[in-house]
């Protein structure tokens, strides 16, 4: 089985729509919106395409009309494009994000998969990188095989006494000082960090054709184009999210088919597809 592992797509149709990998089941570990200024797409594909997905803090932010309350660094970026979210996405498209859960525990092809957006202990707040001994001790009863994450925006895969634990990096927004969109593949229980060139001038179009002001439409270029690493002196004013509580964490064991992707925007799909195909 082929899985695609996705995360921090931030309304960035372009990067999303640059990954052209054949899979057979894709997982998505949060944060589809806030930043870019296209996020019905992006809804539209994961809602087609995720067999599993779980809610970030920028998702719940935006679903729950959290206003943004600070203005500095990357806060700015949010406080601009939120409020276009709330003006382009429908009813659906905000219960989409809603009911995402925080936590999903899944078993496809006899592996444990427990995705969660930022780390158990604080699945939204918490930045934690390839820090062997934080995350042995913050999967500490959690049973897998593989522990998806995204939240820092850095790729990495980090295998534990137990779990391999995978952050696939961000597709709409790297941090790692590589403007290329990050993903991950999953392939016969061997993980592999992917990147993709995107257009980022169509990113910028669409951020400047929707409304966006030019002091952040600068900001934005120069977090885009440099893969985050604009400025060092900014990384701690990245966005802090908002703590909330926590729904109960659901457990599936799911058969899949092969998925059969598509740009067009999602209808409910009735059966999977019976051939993998690349898109």
């Amino acid at each position: 089985m082929r899985i695609l592992v996705l995360a921090d797509i931030h309304s960035n149709w372009p990067a999303l729509a640059a990954v052209h990998e054949p899979f057979d089941a894709c997982l998505f570990v949060g944060d589809l919106v806030d930043y870019g200024t296209d996020p019905v797409p992006c809804i539209n594909w994961i809602k087609k395409h995720a067999a599993v997905s779980v809610r970030g803090n920028h998702d719940h932010a935006v679903a729950q009309r959290i206003p943004v309350k600070k203005t500095s660094g990357l806060h700015r970026l949010a406080a601009a494009t939120r409020p276009l979210h709330w003006k382009l996405l429908s009813g659906l498209h905000m219960k989409f994000l809603t009911r995402m859960p925080v936590t999903r525990k899944v078993t496809l092809d006899d592996k444990r998969f427990y995705l969660v957006h930022a780390t158990p202990r604080d699945p939204f707040d918490e930045y934690l990188r390839d820090d062997k001994a934080a995350w042995e001790s913050r999967l500490k009863g959690i049973a897998a095989d593989f522990v998806l994450v995204g939240h820092t925006h850095i790729p990495f895969t980090l295998q534990l006494d137990g779990p391999m634990v995978i952050n696939p990096g961000s597709i709409g927004q790297p941090r790692d000082g590589d403007p290329r969109a990050a993903y991950a593949i999953i392939e016969n229980g061997k993980a592999e960090l992917r990147r993709v060139k995107y257009d980022i001038d169509a990113t910028l179009k669409h951020m400047r054709d929707s409304g966006v002001d030019s002091d952040t439409l600068e900001l934005a270029e120069m977090v885009l184009r440099s893969g985050g690493r604009f400025d060092e002196s900014n990384s701690a004013t990245f966005d802090k999210p908002i703590s909330v509580d926590e729904p109960d964490e659901i457990h599936d064991t799911i058969e899949l088919d092969v998925f059969k992707p598509s740009d067009k925007p999602a209808k409910k799909q009735k059966s999977l597809a019976k051939k993998k195909k690349k898109w």
